[in-house]
């Protein structure tokens, strides 16, 4: 994915579906200087990553 999918993603009404390594996730935040994503697990919100979002998938 890149950045400008995901900032969209975090800026959609609608809830679209996101993986990380084939575990579905959410996007809280973006940041474009080192295009990371800080991301948690849907099933364990607890679960907080900073990842890169070239990592992210999103589902169709």
């Amino acid at each position: 994915m890149d950045i400008g999918r995901a900032k969209q993603i975090i800026d959609s009404p609608t809830e679209i579906e996101v993986l990380y390594q084939g575990i579905p996730v959410w996007i809280q935040t973006v940041n474009e200087g080192n295009e990371t994503a800080r991301v948690y697990m849907r099933e364990n919100p607890d679960d907080e990553k900073v990842v890169s979002v070239r990592e992210l998938n999103e589902v169709h």
